[in-house]
């Protein structure tokens, strides 16, 4: 408990501050996060015979999340994402030359990759240029981040003292739906000060946002408890001590992200 504490302790300021040193910084600390994150998702999935195509899901995540950032920073014309397309193709060649026994499993995992793990932190870094696509403003990531965590520790605090009815014990034995609820509860909660901060958004905006990040917080937290069980894995990694691997620490993120970033697009816009 002691060592999961002290890694949350650090990797909250280091993430906290990611938000504070501007632009450049919040794009390279998230781009190599999401790098890191689809990495994990790789070598997780090897552990069953699958042999995804790393370096070149690797290269086109990186080009797609540099494309995104490029396009706040240089407003440059959206007809350059095309160059994607052979890089796209060139995975289904590629496997072509390999003697493997499940060449397509292969490339559906390269692409599963990119689009549970890369897609959603698109969206998530999006969320900074939300308000003007040309200006970078750190409140609604930073209302995210803090708000799923509260998620994550509302449900656990709520689920530990009164958890009874099981959630989804399929998939996850300690969920319930108490923890979620309180869940929710602890969200809403970080909406209203938050609301109070940053003035800039509405206090119902962010309450629509608490909503869809605990509901959909949730629903990504069992998806990948649902990936490591079919992989019979206990964790996506080793890299936070006490928290597993970056894929467990923002499973809430993959799925709540693109939701929210939808959700407040049609608001704002």
């Amino acid at each position: 408990m002691k060592t999961r504490a002290i890694t949350a302790f650090f990797f909250a300021i280091i993430m906290l501050s990611s938000f504070f040193f501007g632009a450049y910084v919040f794009t390279a600390f998230y781009l190599s996060l999401s790098i890191i994150t689809l990495l994990e998702f790789y070598k997780l999935v090897k552990t069953v015979g699958i042999r995804p195509h790393r370096n070149m899901g690797v290269l086109v995540a990186a080009i797609t999340f540099s494309f995104a950032a490029s396009f706040h920073f240089l407003q440059f014309d959206t007809k350059y994402l095309l160059l994607l397309v052979p890089m796209v193709f060139s995975i289904f060649i590629s496997e072509l030359y390999k003697k493997e026994k499940i060449p397509f499993a292969n490339i559906a995992y390269t692409f599963i990759g990119f689009i549970y793990v890369t897609v959603p932190f698109c969206f998530f870094y999006a969320l900074g240029f939300l308000a003007k696509v040309d200006e970078f403003n750190f409140h609604l990531p930073l209302a995210f981040i803090l708000m799923l965590w509260a998620n994550d520790t509302g449900a656990y605090l709520f689920g530990v003292k009164w958890g009874k009815t099981k959630l989804f014990e399929r998939h996850s034995p300690k969920k319930s739906w108490e923890g979620f609820i309180g869940g929710v509860f602890t969200t809403v909660v970080a909406a209203y000060f938050i609301a109070g901060y940053f003035t800039d958004f509405t206090f119902v905006h962010f309450v629509g946002m608490a909503i869809i990040i605990s509901f959909f917080g949730t629903l990504g937290d069992l998806i990948e408890s649902m990936l490591k069980r079919s992989l019979d894995a206990k964790d996506s990694g080793s890299f936070l001590p006490g928290h597993g691997g970056f894929l467990d620490r923002f499973d809430g993120l993959l799925l709540a992200a693109p939701i929210v970033y939808v959700y407040l697009y049609l608001i704002i816009k």
